[in-house]
């Protein structure tokens, strides 16, 4: 075993230099697991992607740059080639929407939902020339071959959701709205995206999940700690380009520092031991989880999983994908130490 490594994380006019990551694949015990039809499909959805989005260079190089495919390898492993492909179209979809809205004004975002939730409701009869919409109409009317009412409706739900949220917290940052943890909690679990991934782990294993399943507080417990654990890890992986950038606003690691007066590394820890009580959280409740008879059952133990494969992938990907580390991703896995980037010029 190699011996520890040792940093010094102050500069020399006593502003933080780096940050150590807290130790969350330790914490993090769930078995990663790989889907085997990743590598040919993924490449299809990225030709579809590069096709209908018009991408060129540098921006291929910079999208295959991410590895979506080995996110969705970890995150749906025993999803069949089909649900696959559809589930990767899915999320070059979804990265596309994001960073088009990051930049975005409440108009844009409320331009964007339109189109995209008009899409999804009727994508037969909606027509739209926006890349987005075109792309969402390709890969929903494929969706909707296979997917039950109920988890076509909840996906719709989901991204509606996703969109409300976006345009809440651009015109909280507009307004200078300060979260507190548990506004930005709540906000977080519909800008994460999760709900929408969850819902894609029932729709792979042809699931419609009867109502009472959906609305048991178990199960929504089980989600929101599941959604946590996504959304804070990412907080703090995103944190350093983030801050380079003067855009902390949306980070679980700014907000600790605004509401509880701590330095740069105590709230990075204090964000590592929100993601540990999340998976306990999750553990507590699986530990409770009632029986709805046999076959129910079933496929909410198949539902359970897919959010664990989700908490592991997202976690595992994130050391993989250029996204937050470039090429450095091993390197800070090992050494879990953090360079703090320059800042911008504004």
């Amino acid at each position: 075993m190699a011996p520890n490594k040792t940093y010094t994380i102050t500069s020399s006019d006593s502003e933080p230099a780096g940050f150590i990551l807290p130790d969350l694949l330790s914490d993090c015990r769930y078995p990663l697991r790989v889907n085997s039809h990743s590598h040919y499909v993924s490449r299809a959805s990225e030709e579809w992607l590069f096709t209908e989005a018009h991408v060129v260079e540098p921006e291929i190089s910079k999208f295959r740059a991410l590895r979506t495919h080995d996110l969705m390898a970890y995150c749906y492993p025993d999803a069949d080639a089909s649900h696959f492909r559809i589930l990767s179209d899915f999320v070059t979809w979804g990265f596309m929407i994001d960073d088009n809205l990051d930049d975005g004004d409440v108009d844009d975002v409320r331009g964007m939902r339109e189109c995209c939730i008009s899409t999804l409701r009727d994508p037969i009869n909606f027509q739209t020339e926006n890349p987005a919409g075109k792309m969402c109409k390709s890969f929903i009317s494929r969706f909707m071959e296979t997917a039950g009412p109920g988890c076509a409706e909840r996906f719709i739900h989901a991204w509606d959701s996703f969109f409300i949220a976006v345009a809440k917290e651009v015109d909280n940052r507009a307004k200078g709205h300060i979260h507190n943890l548990e506004s930005y909690t709540a906000l977080r679990r519909d800008l994460s995206g999760s709900k929408s991934c969850f819902i894609l782990v029932e729709y792979a294993a042809r699931i419609d999940f009867p109502d009472e399943v959906v609305s048991h507080p178990v199960i929504m417990a089980m989600e929101d700690a599941a959604n946590d654990y996504i959304a804070w890890s990412n907080d703090i992986f995103s944190y350093n380009k983030e801050q380079s950038r003067h855009d902390t606003y949306t980070n679980v690691i700014a907000v600790l520092m605004r509401e509880q007066g701590l330095d740069l590394q105590s709230a990075v820890d204090y964000s590592g031991q929100l993601c540990k009580n999340a998976i306990q959280r999750f553990e507590d409740n699986r530990a409770i989880l009632p029986s709805w008879g046999e076959e129910v059952d079933r496929q909410v133990a198949i539902y359970i999983q897919g959010m664990q494969d989700l908490i592991v992938g997202t976690l595992h990907w994130s050391f993989d994908s250029a996204r937050y580390f470039g090429k450095d991703g091993e390197t800070v896995k090992r050494d879990r130490f953090i360079k703090l980037l320059p800042k911008r010029p504004y």
